[in-house]
């Protein structure tokens, strides 16, 4: 019995201790992963002795190992949390244009450049809409601008057994006789402010109709003919391409909307507008992000539309457990991890994501404090080999 093995036997355990401690010190850390301390035992090169008869001369700490155990999945309702389920780490660059990895999806808006970033700052790379890899992610906090209506169409039922109205009777807007049925429509000008449209429909025999559009402010309705077969589906219209100008909206220049009519159809149920679609919108503010499990960044805009920002990547790497721990639950690459092998979420093997939601540290409680006990009892016993030893040279120098 000699010394060295016990000091290396209270060296190993201290060690383990702090691994246990980190663990234990990080167990609401979320997307930590945590380490275990693996031994290897020493063998003296001796001159003297075989295999079969060296006692060894103790043990070593050989490596801490990490651990890439999923987690659980918590739900906080924040949709700029995101937990990754499955394999895969979010890929991250600092103000040094440094390279990092992290599991912990808590991120925020940098409200000056508008780029996603974890609390520390760090940028969320991915994949930006154009497909430019790699690419900060970054929302469109300025707002989106308006959008002029340049195209418009209408999907409806006329009635079949709608009364014809007399040519005699000529059209007035404020005269319901007039004409049989009618509809509005917002449309936008270059400044995003809104115009109303409103689109009247007057049989004037059997299966055909006039359809009158008239801009607010306006007085002399633009006029189309719709005459439909016997099926009542698919009109023949007049002029084949129609279009609507409005001549006075409140920003300079007219609009000319392209109007698609072929979707209206005359069937002997009554009046109805399926659809009424058009592509312009107003200005509107950043309301809210919504992250999808394949990555997908969509944001959603006080005007009730929405713009795609990117996609988030997911980086995996054939060994993560040589990947480098570099504090604020960030690793870096390393030779060992090899290369770093990015894609979107659900695709080869990588983990899915779920916004609203993070990743629990993977640390067990109950585990580590067992394993807490256990190295306690082992730094215990290997003080005990060391006073055994002491006492034995003691004997020695007491002998007479």
């Amino acid at each position: 019995m000699g010394f060295q093995q016990g000091l290396s036997g209270l060296n190993a355990t201290a060690k383990n201790l702090e691994v246990i401690g980190n663990n234990v010190a990080n167990a609401n850390t979320y997307g930590f992963k945590s380490s275990r301390a693996e031994f290897a035992d020493m063998v003296a090169n001796a001159l003297a002795g075989t295999g079969s008869t060296s006692p060894g001369i103790g043990t070593r700490l050989a490596t801490v190992a990490q651990q890439f155990t999923q987690g659980n999945i918590t739900t906080t309702e924040n949709s700029l949390d995101v937990a990754i389920n499955g394999a895969g780490f979010f890929e991250l660059q600092d103000a040094n244009g440094r390279t990092l990895y992290t599991r912990n999806g808590q991120f925020k808006i940098d409200p000056n450049s508008g780029n996603i970033t974890t609390t520390a700052g760090e940028t969320l790379i991915g994949r930006a809409t154009d497909g430019t890899y790699p690419s900060p992610l970054r929302l469109p906090t300025a707002g989106m601008g308006a959008n002029m209506t340049t195209e418009m169409a209408i999907e409806a039922n006329l009635p079949a057994s709608a009364t014809a109205i007399a040519a005699s009777v000529a059209f007035d807007p404020t005269n319901v006789a007039s004409y049989n049925n009618a509809t509005s429509a917002t449309v936008f000008d270059a400044q995003g402010n809104e115009v109303a449209l409103t689109y009247y429909f007057r049989k004037d025999a059997a299966n055909d109709w006039t359809v009158y559009a008239l801009p607010e402010g306006e007085t002399v309705p633009q006029t189309f003919s719709l005459s439909f077969g016997s099926t009542g589906a698919t009109p023949t219209i007049t002029p084949a391409t129609p279009t609507v100008t409005v001549a006075n909206p409140p920003s300079t220049g007219a609009l000319s909307i392209a109007l698609d009519l072929s979707q209206i159809t005359q069937y002997g149920t009554s009046f109805g507008v399926t659809d009424l679609t058009q592509d312009g919108y107003a200005p509107g503010q950043l309301v809210s992000v919504a992250i999808e499990a394949n990555g997908t960044i969509t944001a959603r805009f006080s005007n009730s539309e929405t713009m795609a920002a990117g996609t988030v990547q997911l980086v995996t790497f054939r060994n993560p457990q040589g990947l480098q721990p570099m504090g604020g639950n960030n690793w870096a690459a390393t030779m060992a991890a090899g290369t770093a092998m990015q894609g979107n979420p659900g695709e080869q093997n990588r983990g899915v994501l779920q916004s609203g939601a993070l990743e629990d540290s993977n640390v067990d409680l109950t585990a580590e404090l067992v394993s807490m006990m256990t190295a306690q009892r082992m730094y215990q016993a290997n003080a005990q080999t060391i006073k055994t030893e002491d006492a034995v040279l003691q004997t020695l120098v007491n002998l007479r």
